[in-house]
């Protein structure tokens, strides 16, 4: 199936800002200006803050105002991806097995909230009230979502079961999304051929009352079943939004899910056909879960590529005309600019060629759809003349990058983008095929948005995925839920059977540490606008530095998976997300570097600002360091214990 289908809905425009709850927006919260009370601040996703009292003028006086200690007696990261809620005033934060409340000001403890049994992180949801009921945060036990007061933490006997309420199918293990009273959540699935659903689910904020049910999967009758062949739909997991919040349209009441791919990962004879709502934005109704549109960003993948982070929203000017849209990005390096009324592209998307490869069994689509614009974000075409040089790093590097290509027949397969993995026996010489990027040109950060220029602004990481399938070893590990899989089939390459490989290479440093860089020639990271409006890149500017390298080369670019950009009224892009730990502000505008500080540990999340009770802008980050590696120990070999919410401000007059 090759178009999108789409419901009539009446036209509808993004509030910019997010009031209280109330009547005027359709029941939809609707931050005040110096609030952060959502994940991505407001319901359309935009982490644009509408402060302007730090600006491009002002911003190289910032100063540290407060930092609170996340682990002051050791520990290692579990909290990559975390943001906390302002609201009032009081910050509300998950410290993996507390919530606590903190004015948002000083980073005095209000209240805390202790945990047990469970690990709490990303977020925590806010639920301002009804008007006969209190204020709420929401969390996720894994099983099961809890309710306490937002006033004292208190667990608000109400909801559920004296406060608690379990899910009644598939786990999820992030905070709920949030709209009027409506509390959504995926669900984390094995990625093997038969399991449990990954359906997504709508639950009542007061009571905590299942709503609805979203079949990811359609089953019979149901909007894209036809696109399972030979009854691939049957107990299929996957298919499910896994990321921790939804965006959503608050003049229709649309919320738009980001739906990952079917299970199995790499090998889908099992599953012929598009397999609908597999890497689909999805959009439903919020009080009801009904279908209304979608599309799809990969049919039948054979990649991994879900579909990470939740689109935003966007109005562009397109021929004199405003059109309520919203801008997807993900792990292809592509973004897909949509009529959030309907689905359909704003700058076009053609179903491109492309090549299949030949597993036994296998179902390949002979096309997949690539936006007319904006151009692709990332490198998506391998070209030996590409790989690293001695100017680019060092002699070190690019003999192992040599050895590592020389080990794979001296080339690789690209067919450009979607390039297939073809069977590798035992005892077959090399032949891998090579994808750009590598698990990402975008990946969890997703973009932010200016509503004020319709710029998008969107960091990407550059390398390359190689490897081939290879039958599968019943002895080998392939992580994620899939021991014991019966598949036939999956990635392999010579590092071992199911190896997630990129095109990389580790040399040693001067201090005696392994490092590992990429071989295609930097940048390795960059931060991108793209102007909405016309489907056009704006700027694009490198992010992120390799200081192993020396301070002549060290200029590269960085991986960036596990963050993402915050924008301002004050004319600034703040985003950590690099390896190298240093946060950055550009100007909006041009993408000029105009501030930076280095942190103790990356910040692998987005930064947030708001205003504290004191009047004063701050702008806050967790700097937590890993997102899945080991603790980073101190010089005494312990963990350390210096990963922080830091926070900044200009000097008090």
């Amino acid at each position: 199936m090759r178009k999108v289908l789409a419901a009539a809905l009446a036209a509808s425009m993004l509030a910019t800002p997010l009031a209280v709850q109330g009547e005027d927006n359709n029941g939809a919260m609707v931050p005040e200006d110096g609030d952060w009370p959502l994940y991505a601040r407001d319901h359309g996703g935009q982490r644009f803050a509408p402060l302007a009292d730090i600006n491009r003028d002002n911003v190289d006086r910032l100063e540290h105002a407060w930092t609170y200690r996340l682990r002051p007696n050791g520990g290692g990261s579990i909290l990559a991806g975390t943001v906390p809620v302002v609201v009032d005033g009081v910050m509300y934060l998950p410290l993996g097995d507390a919530v606590v409340a903190l004015e948002a000001h000083t980073g005095r403890e209000i209240w805390r909230h202790a945990v047990e049994g469970a690990t709490i992180r990303r977020s925590v949801t806010y639920w301002p009230g009804d008007g006969e009921l209190p204020a709420r945060l929401f969390y996720s036990k894994g099983n099961s979502l809890v309710a306490i007061n937002a006033a004292d933490g208190s667990l608000a006997t109400g909801f559920g079961d004296g406060g608690e309420m379990a899910f009644d199918g598939t786990g999820y293990a992030y905070p709920p999304s949030i709209f009027r009273n409506v509390l959504v959540i995926g669900a984390l699935t094995p990625e093997i051929p038969e399991g449990p659903n990954g359906n997504s689910r709508g639950f009542d904020a007061r009571t905590g009352e299942k709503l609805w049910e979203f079949n990811v999967i359609p089953q019979p009758g149901e909007v894209g079943h036809e696109t399972w062949l030979d009854d691939g739909w049957k107990d299929r997991p996957g298919a499910n939004m896994w990321v921790w919040y939804t965006t959503a349209d608050v003049e229709t009441g649309m919320i738009f899910m980001t739906l990952g791919s079917p299970g199995p990962n790499y090998w889908g004879g099992d599953r012929p056909g598009d397999n609908l709502f597999g890497n689909s934005v999805v959009a439903v109704d919020a009080e009801t879960g009904e279908y209304r549109w979608h599309f799809q960003t990969i049919h039948h993948d054979l990649w991994d590529w879900d579909l990470p982070a939740p689109p935003v929203l966007v109005d562009v000017e397109v021929n004199g005309e405003t059109i309520p849209a919203l801008a997807e990005t993900g792990k292809p390096g592509l973004m897909y600019i949509l009529d959030r009324r309907t689905g359909q592209p704003v700058h076009g998307v053609n179903e491109h060629l492309v090549a299949a490869a030949d597993v036994p069994g296998e179902w390949y689509s002979p096309t997949q759809p690539i936006p007319v614009k904006p151009e692709p974000l990332s490198r998506m075409w391998w070209d030996p003349t590409d790989v690293v040089t001695e100017e680019d790093t060092n002699a070190e590097h690019v003999a192992a990058c040599s050895a590592l290509l020389d080990s794979y027949g001296g080339t690789f397969f690209n067919s450009g983008p979607f390039t297939p993995f073809f069977l590798h026996e035992e005892g077959d010489p090399p032949r891998a095929s090579i994808n750009l990027p590598h698990n990402g040109g975008s990946n969890w950060g997703g973009s932010a948005v200016d509503p004020n220029t319709g710029y998008i602004y969107v960091n990407t990481s550059e390398s390359g995925s190689i490897g081939w399938i290879e039958a599968r070893d019943p002895d080998g590990d392939y992580g994620r839920g899939t021991s014991g899989s019966n598949q036939p089939y999956d990635r392999g390459s010579l590092s071992g059977p199911g190896a997630y490989s990129s095109f990389s290479a580790s040399f040693e440093a001067d201090d005696g540490t392994r490092v590992t860089l990429p071989c295609i020639r930097p940048p390795w990271g960059r931060l991108v606008a793209v102007d909405g409006n016309t489907g056009e890149i704006a700027w694009a500017t490198k992010l992120g530095t390799t200081p192993e390298l020396g301070p002549d080369k060290a200029d590269t670019g960085a991986n960036n998976t596990f963050g993402g950009p915050m924008v301002t009224a004050g004319g600034l892009v703040f985003i950590g997300a690099t390896s190298d730990g240093i946060f950055r502000a550009f100007d909006a505008r041009t993408g000029e570097l105009v501030w930076s500080e280095q942190l103790d540990y990356p910040a692998m999340t987005i930064p947030m600002s708001y205003r504290g009770a004191d009047g004063r802008q701050y702008i806050a980050v967790f700097a937590t360091g890993s997102a899945f590696g080991p603790p980073i120990r101190g010089e005494d070999g312990r963990p350390a214990n210096n990963e922080s919410l830091i926070t900044w401000a200009l000097p008090e007059q």
